[in-house]
């Protein structure tokens, strides 16, 4: 994984209680046009890509790379987690250097409200801990987008700051496995 580090990509299925986190199939074409086409998932990606452009643009295997995770559930792809260094022309950073593991998520309209981000988003990064032990994962989501914020906290995640950023608040969390010691 030569963005995030040493490790081998992709990594062995992680399966949780409902879900299996994997590296991208072929099988996974479809849900990958239908998520970056969702009006509803636009609203919080600067808006829907046309159908068209994706039927052409997308690949075979979509999301082949590394940091990129499909969340299955009963064999079909609901959702996608990417894993990646956070650009540091960005606003948010806790190293000095820049260049932390950033946390994203996108789940199908009709897998919202179930606990599958919760979940899925604890598996991976309970991966990435052991992957890469010590190093701190962010997270930057919109103040106004409420189940976000809340995912946020049920992760973990602990605020740094907040900045305006693509004509919105932003929210700009920090994620350890380190326990601090007394």
């Amino acid at each position: 994984m030569t963005e995030l580090g040493p490790v081998a990509w992709p990594p062995a299925p992680i399966r949780t209680e409902r879900l299996v986190v994997r590296g991208s199939e072929a099988r996974d074409r479809a849900a990958f046009i239908e998520l970056f086409a969702s009006p509803e998932v636009g609203t919080f990606i600067g808006g829907p890509r046309p159908r068209d452009e994706l039927e052409r643009a997308v690949p075979e295997v979509p999301g082949r790379r590394p940091g990129l995770f499909v969340i299955d559930l009963d064999g079909a792809m609901i959702g996608m987690i990417t894993l990646d260094r956070r650009d540091a022309e960005r606003p948010g950073h806790v190293r000095p250097d820049a260049g932390e593991a950033e946390l994203g998520y996108m789940f199908l309209p009709e897998a919202w409200g179930c606990g599958y981000a919760a979940e899925a988003c604890a598996a991976a990064l309970d991966w990435f801990a052991d992957a890469l032990p010590g190093e701190p994962v962010v997270l930057c989501t919109r103040t106004a987008d409420d189940r976000a914020m809340r995912l946020a906290a049920k992760l973990g995640f602990t605020e740094v700051e907040r900045f305006e950023e693509y004509g919105a608040e932003q929210w700009f969390g920090v994620w350890s496995s380190v326990t601090p010691s007394d």
